[in-house]
């Protein structure tokens, strides 16, 4: 895992002062760290029944997405509101600093499906659990999370009690 720490760059005071961007760039331009950061996201899931990965917007896509061609399974995106150009299911959820939203095709889940939800930095937990809520209303089964980074400090596992969370990078 330091080969994958050595590759993700701090930016301090961004995006407002007091905040430290764990910015995931320099990760994701490396052709090896990226395979192996799909492939050690995967690891604790491989031989399991999943049918669909979901992934956050934004940076959930690049993760989620190669998550479900390493899989061979389908990928859903779960995007801002306004964002997606047919019927869809939507959830608001707070933020430490104000509140958001995410929407997702109302036939991108069928009851039976499992599904693994894969962003690259779970903080606080909001967007995670509100992504698992959001996937449960469509009737899917949420069989795990998986992160690239999370930052322990801020404690969003706690929101994830329920679902198994497996994160690579811990701050």
């Amino acid at each position: 895992m330091e080969r994958l720490k050595a590759k993700i760059r701090d930016i301090v005071d961004f995006p407002k002062p007091g905040i430290v961007f764990k910015d995931i760039t320099p990760l994701v331009k490396d052709p090896a760290a990226l395979k192996l950061a799909v492939h050690q996201l995967l690891n604790p899931f491989i031989g399991e029944r999943l049918t669909a990965v979901a992934g956050m917007e934004a940076r959930g896509f690049i993760f989620g997405a190669l998550a479900a061609y390493e899989l061979g399974i389908g990928f859903v995106p779960l995007r801002k509101p306004g964002k997606l150009p047919y019927d869809v299911h939507e959830i608001a959820y707070d933020l430490e600093y104000g509140s958001a939203g995410l929407e997702v095709h109302i036939d991108a889940f069928a009851p039976k499906d499992r599904v693994l939800l894969v962003d690259d930095l779970i903080a606080t937990g909001g967007t995670a659990a509100a992504s698992c809520a959001l996937i449960e209303r469509l009737g899917a089964e949420v069989a795990g999370c998986a992160f690239v980074i999370e930052l322990d400090f801020l404690g969003g596992r706690d929101k994830l009690a329920q679902y198994r969370v497996h994160s690579l990078l811990h701050y």
